[in-house]
C-alpha cells in the first residue's frame, strides 16, 4: 500500500514546491537561498548589491537577467529579439567567425575576428565545425550560408539581420561583439535571459549593464503586444537563486 507524503504544516503548494527543489540543490546554493527573503522585490542597484553578499564559487560566474514578457510566443508578430551593447562589456572573450570574402573579409581579420572565410569555412561547418560563439555574414554571403540552417539554426549561431550578424560593414559587426554587445531573443515560454557581466564586476559595472539591458529588452517591445509588456525581472547569478527586481521604474517605456 503507497503512503502519500503529508505535507508540512504551514507549507502551501508552492511554498512546499520551492522546499522540495532546495532539498535537491547544494550546500552553498541553500546558504544562498536562506538570505533571500523570496517575497521582496529590490532595486537594480540593490538587488546588485544583494547578489554580490551571497557565498562566492570558485569560478567567475556570469550574471544573467531573466524576464518574464506578456506576449505570445507562438505568435509570429509578438517575438521579442535585439541586440545591447553592454558599456562594460560582458567579461567574456568572444570567438567570432565570419562568413565574406574580399575587402569585407580583409576587414574582418583586422578586426579581430578569429575564423574569416567562405566556401571553405561553410563546408567546415557542414563538417560539424561550431567552435565559435557568433557568427556574421555579409549579405552576398547569406545565399549560401543559409544552407546551414539546420546546422546553427539550433544553437542560435545562425546569422540574421535583426541581430546585426547579416551586414556589409563586418569590421564594425566584430568590434561591437568583441566588445561585448549581446543578443536576447523569446523563448517559447515567453522568457528572455541575458547574460550583463561577471560576478567580479565592480557594482556600479553591473548596475549600468543591467540598466541598459533593461532598456534593451522594454524598447523591443512588438507593436501588436496588449496590455502589460515587463511582468517579472530576476537577477541571479551562474550558481545562485533569482533576486527579484522592481519592474515598476520600466513600465514607462
Amino acid at each position: 500500500m503507497k503512503h502519500k507524503r503529508r505535507r508540512p504544516k504551514g507549507l502551501g503548494p508552492r511554498q512546499l514546491q520551492r522546499k522540495m527543489k532546495l532539498e535537491n540543490r547544494s550546500k552553498r546554493y541553500r546558504a544562498c537561498a536562506a538570505l533571500l527573503d523570496s517575497g521582496k522585490s529590490f532595486s537594480l542597484e540593490e538587488a546588485v548589491t544583494v547578489l554580490k553578499k551571497l557565498p562566492p564559487t570558485k569560478f567567475d560566474q556570469t550574471v544573467t537577467l531573466s524576464f518574464k514578457l506578456g506576449v505570445d510566443p507562438r505568435q509570429s508578430d509578438q517575438m521579442v529579439r535585439g541586440t545591447c551593447p553592454l558599456p562594460h562589456g560582458s567579461g567574456k572573450k568572444v570567438r567570432v567567425l565570419v562568413f565574406a570574402q574580399g575587402q569585407a573579409a580583409e576587414a574582418a581579420k583586422e578586426a579581430g575576428a578569429e575564423y574569416v572565410g567562405f566556401e571553405d569555412l561553410i563546408k567546415k561547418c557542414q563538417e560539424g565545425f561550431q567552435d565559435f560563439d557568433v557568427a556574421i555574414a555579409t549579405p552576398a554571403a547569406m545565399s549560401e550560408v543559409r544552407k546551414l540552417g539546420k546546422v546553427l539554426g539550433p544553437r542560435g549561431l545562425m546569422p540574421n539581420p535583426k541581430a546585426g550578424t547579416v551586414t556589409e560593414d563586418t569590421a564594425r559587426a566584430v568590434g561591437e561583439v568583441k566588445a561585448g554587445r549581446v543578443e536576447f531573443k523569446l523563448d517559447k515560454n515567453g522568457n528572455v535571459a541575458v547574460p550583463m557581466g561577471k560576478f567580479s564586476f565592480e557594482p556600479q559595472a553591473l548596475v549600468e549593464n543591467g540598466t541598459a539591458v533593461i532598456g534593451a529588452v522594454a524598447k523591443a517591445r512588438p507593436v501588436h503586444a496588449k496590455g502589460r509588456f515587463l511582468h517579472n525581472i530576476t537577477m541571479s547569478a551562474t550558481m545562485t537563486p533569482g533576486v527579484q527586481i522592481d519592474v515598476s521604474p520600466y513600465l514607462k517605456y
